[in-house]
């Protein structure tokens, strides 16, 4: 996507410096995913804290955002299509066929899901022929941090959103290993640096899940694919070959999407 031209060399100094600064900002984030604070003082020749509000003068506009890792993206001011504007039907259709060639390679049960509040709802599924498999859900809601791909688009958030998201309280689940905020941020902390998310028998005995979240240009969160497992079935060796599987597909969805970018 072209934003705007390359980044100018060698010319006069700016009439309105900070424009210019600005500007460098947002030319350097179209060929870099993304910019820490201390990166973008460097790229400009500025102090840290003369960096920071520049950065956040641009957030608060729309046209960067910071993710959970404090670094700093293309906001949704500059994407051709912004997660939100992506509806569960349109989702549902774009993501059919990629959960269908996911569920051929994985031969279990695979879903979709968006987050809705502190609840993930399932979107679509595709299972196996078989007959001990996982049910697919569709169009039914359960808390975010109790699924496998819940916890991997809470994962994408800051802490700041989640503790948001959930400030009047963990939901109740039966089946809920995560007690305390404290618990989950540690969760998710363990999610962000593995890049998939695992549920051991949280959403309901005998099931197990691998999830990885589906990310749009700006990188934040726009669903979770998971692949669900009868527990008797689930072998932690076989994790790696799941999430390749499951990030292949992301990719693919991803690229139906919003086409090839970055994340």
């Amino acid at each position: 996507m072209s934003l705007m031209p390359e980044e100018p060399s060698g010319e006069l100094p700016a009439p309105v410096e900070s424009v210019d600064r600005a500007l460098r900002i947002l030319l350097y984030l179209r060929n870099h995913d993304s910019i820490s604070v201390k990166e973008a003082a460097a790229h400009l020749g500025i102090a840290a804290s003369t960096a920071h509000r520049l950065l956040s003068t641009l957030a608060r506009r729309g046209f960067v955002l910071q993710d959970f890792t404090r670094r700093y993206r293309l906001g949704d001011v500059l994407s051709v299509i912004a997660p939100e504007q992506i509806t569960e039907s349109g989702l549902r259709e774009v993501a059919l066929q990629p959960l269908r060639e996911l569920q051929v390679k994985v031969q279990e049960t695979v879903q979709l899901m968006v987050l809705r509040g502190g609840n993930i709802r399932f979107i679509e599924g595709v299972e196996p022929n078989a007959v001990l498999r996982v049910i697919r859900r569709v169009d039914d809601e359960m808390p975010a941090f109790v699924s496998a791909g819940g916890k991997a688009i809470l994962a994408r958030l800051s802490n700041q959103e989640v503790e948001d998201i959930y400030q009047r309280g963990l939901s109740n689940w039966p089946t809920r290993r995560v007690q305390s905020m404290k618990m989950l941020k540690r969760m998710l902390t363990l999610v962000r640096r593995n890049g998939y998310a695992l549920s051991l028998e949280e959403t309901e005995q005998g099931v197990s899940g691998v999830g990885v979240c589906v990310i749009g240009p700006n990188g934040r969160p726009v669903a979770a694919l998971t692949v669900a497992i009868p527990s008797v079935r689930f072998r932690r060796e076989l994790v790696p070959e799941y999430v390749a599987a499951l990030q292949a597909a992301a990719w693919q969805l991803q690229e139906e999407l919003f086409g090839e970018y970055r994340t």
